[in-house]
């Protein structure tokens, strides 16, 4: 028994000690545009050198990244890579410098897009043909990746080089569309083209649009996705989501972003700085609980509103205990996002009009792309009208995108 007792432990300890393998990743329910790239349409690149543009999203269904696929590949000549905002890992803060490198990993120059430069120059494109993109969008016009890109189409068309987007998913979908319609007046890096704020196109539709409608005129393929469809949301992929920039750490995140992400340029905090940005709405010495309560009273579609407090890790608040009101999402699909920070806004100027006054009027226009948002707040309008104002654009806007679908 004894002899059979210590056979029974040395078993026991061999098993425990043999290394499990990680379990394997569910399928996703679509083929990413970087994975049809890898595994068939970089034939046709026929010996031309590659640089890609891209950061920690650009990765395959399996998480591997497209740099280090494309390495394996040992037939793709790779010559250097290309970082957009937050840097190629994203651990860079928002408006953050961000230096050119050597990547310690592969041994490839990395080109900041982001520092010295925001358009790569002749000696970053020096030897390379092909420009790849592979970044994950938000599907908000007010984030700086398609003007990156749109940025990287311009230089390419100066440099005589093809630029190939290797298409992701909207995490929105591609359904819905809410403005307003960027007016040109007001055109920066936030926004560079007259597309809706909520635009619902992905990026390989967004490069069609911004080569032919607004003139840049590159050498432009898109390498499609395959069985993704304009009603998914990014949870209905079957994708898993990389933090995209540091505020946005998870896919829900996504969905409120055009509701909370410009509303802090008109005064209030919108969480970031504390551990869910971009899901609260508030500012020091508002009632959280009457503002919840004549929120919650518009029935406003897909969300409730809890009443909040939160006290920001960093930043300007830091320290200090803001209150307000927290979204919580009840119908994602029904949620319109535009529509809810209408709604807070013109919530906050009824009831905490003391927070809006430290707004400012040029960032406001600048990150909205109108000023029509910040008059009509002044002027006392109702959320019906400020969103009224923004209809005949925004269905114009909607015919004009259409011949640059895919899917």
């Amino acid at each position: 028994m004894r002899h059979l007792f210590s056979s029974l432990v040395l078993a026991s300890s061999l098993v425990v000690g043999v290394p499990a393998g990680a379990a394997p990743l569910p399928a996703a329910h679509l083929v990413l545009g970087d994975e049809v790239f890898l595994n068939d349409a970089w034939h046709d690149l026929h010996g031309r050198c590659v640089g890609i543009v891209t950061n920690q999203t650009g990765v395959t269904s399996r998480l591997e990244t497209i740099v280090d696929a494309i390495r394996r590949n040992p037939q793709i000549c790779l010559k250097a890579i290309y970082a957009p905002e937050h840097g190629l890992r994203g651990d860079r803060p928002a408006s953050a410098y961000v230096a050119s490198y050597v990547d310690e990993h592969s041994g490839l120059a990395v080109h900041s897009l982001y520092g010295a430069t925001r358009k790569p120059n002749a000696q970053m494109l020096e030897g390379v043909d092909v420009l790849l993109f592979d970044i994950q969008d938000v599907g908000d016009r007010a984030y700086t990746y398609v003007s990156t890109m749109a940025y990287v189409m311009q230089a390419a068309k100066t440099a005589h080089k093809a630029v190939w987007i290797l298409d992701r998913p909207n995490p929105l979908g591609g359904e819905v569309v809410e403005g307003p319609v960027l007016d040109p007046r007001f055109a920066s890096f936030v926004g560079l083209y007259p597309i809706a704020l909520r635009h619902g196109m992905t990026v390989g539709e967004l490069a069609q649009m911004f080569n032919d409608k607004f003139g840049i005129g590159c050498d432009l393929r898109v390498i499609k996705m395959q069985g993704w469809k304009r009603s998914m949301l990014w949870s209905e992929t079957g994708l898993f989501w990389v933090q995209s920039s540091p505020n946005i750490p998870e896919w829900e995140t996504t969905l409120v972003y055009p509701a909370t992400g410009l509303i802090n340029s008109a005064g209030l905090n919108n969480g970031t700085g504390y551990t869910k940005p971009f899901w609260y709405a508030g500012a020091f010495g508002v009632d959280g609980l009457k503002l919840a309560e004549y929120l919650n009273a518009r029935n406003v579609p897909g969300v409730h509103f809890r009443a909040a407090a939160w006290s920001p890790l960093n930043g300007f608040w830091e320290g200090k205990t803001l209150t307000g009101v927290e979204l919580v999402l009840t119908d994602p699909h029904a949620f319109r996002a535009v529509r809810t920070a209408v709604e807070l806004l013109v919530a906050a100027r009824r009831l905490a009009p003391s927070a809006l006054a430290t707004g400012s009027a040029k960032n406001v226009d600048r990150d909205w792309g109108t000023d029509s948002l910040r008059t009509g707040l002044h002027e006392g309008l109702s959320v019906e009208e400020i969103l009224h104002q923004w209809d005949a654009a925004t269905r114009a806007f909607s015919a004009a995108r259409a011949p640059y679908l895919l899917y």
